[in-house]
């Protein structure tokens, strides 16, 4: 059964359960980089291409990964434009347009391409499923290795090691002795907190959203005191170091406040004014780590959620606050 938009459903009803409750469907192309023997796709320079937005918090996790990993060089990017039509899908910036970020530019591989769904089309040309960043592109068969994010990022730290220096070799965002941790963290963070605001901002009903948002408040808390021990030993989420789990969280962090406080009504309280041990880790990645502050346009995240969300905001009005997007760090990093 698809469950591709259409003009009269923008969002299908295979998203909701019986309870109008939003229910994300899982990504279909699940291939993998390996560097195991006869691996059907096996690491090599040059050889993958990512098509990302930089609105999208998903898309956003495998930038992140990238330039942490020092991958630029290595795996090729192409943003599409962060305006989405819920039925016809992202489309391709044409050769005049300029937006921010060097690498929003129309598709360099299949030029004829004008929209996201061409290359879904163009991997399988029976695919019913929904048209998401990011992709993973395999220039050498033409096809999509994979498009759930999070195997992609584990691919990317974990598969390419033979082609970085030493020093990037070293970044290891899943360390072994902290893995039970980090993957308990990121089930529930991406259940209550990743995709808990599209569960408060998209329900079909009073109930659902009440469910969801207070879900997603007592994850937030949770999250707060968390950081309040963590800090002590260091600024990540986990002390020390930067893992997974600061890649998976503040991507939905560094938006709440300037889009899902409004667009999707999680307005219970604002990150820089009720947790501000959050409010601290986000400042330290945006402002410190320049992974994640070169890879954060706040145009492209609030063009994109403000305008191509309709259903949530029919008139497609951006509004100028919060003002500034991110505070700075203060003295001392608070």
């Amino acid at each position: 059964m698809s469950i591709q938009s259409t003009a009269e459903q923008p969002l299908p009803a295979k998203l909701y359960n019986e309870k109008g409750e939003l229910q994300r469907p899982a990504s279909q192309f699940r291939d993998w980089i390996s560097s195991e023997p006869g691996a059907k796709y096996p690491p090599e320079k040059g050889r993958y291409h990512l098509y990302v937005q930089y609105a999208c918090p998903w898309a956003h996790r495998t930038l992140i990964v990238r330039k942490l990993k020092g991958l630029e060089s290595i795996i090729s990017v192409t943003s599409v434009h962060y305006h989405m039509s819920l039925v016809e899908s992202w489309r391709f910036v044409t050769p005049d347009e300029k937006l921010p970020m060097d690498d929003v530019t129309p598709d360099p591989l299949h030029p004829e391409f004008k929209r996201l769904k061409d290359l879904y089309f163009h991997a399988d040309p029976n695919y019913t499923g929904r048209f998401t960043v990011p992709v993973l592109w395999d220039k050498k068969t033409d096809t999509i290795v994979n498009n759930e994010s999070s195997e992609i990022i584990r691919m990317l730290y974990t598969e390419f090691d033979q082609f970085l220096p030493e020093d990037k070799q070293h970044v290891d965002l899943y360390p072994e002795r902290l893995r039970p941790q980090i993957d308990e963290t990121n089930a529930w963070t991406y259940d209550n907190v990743n995709n808990g605001v599209y569960k408060c901002g998209l329900g079909k009903t009073q109930d659902a959203y009440h469910k969801a948002v207070s879900t997603l408040f007592d994850a937030l808390d949770r999250i707060e005191t968390h950081l309040s021990n963590t800090s002590k030993v260091g600024p990540y989420y986990f002390g020390a170091a930067i893992t997974e789990a600061d890649v998976r969280l503040y991507v939905t962090i560094i938006r709440f406040d300037p889009v899902y406080v409004s667009l999707f009504k999680t307005n219970r309280g604002m990150i820089r004014h009720q947790y501000p041990n959050i409010h601290r880790w986000v400042r330290n990645l945006f402002w410190n780590v320049p992974a994640f502050k070169d890879t954060t346009s706040f145009e492209h995240i609030k063009g994109h959620y403000f305008m191509s969300l309709t259903i949530a905001n029919p008139s497609g009005i951006v509004p100028e606050g919060p003002v500034p997007d991110i505070l700075p760090l203060g003295e001392n990093g608070v």
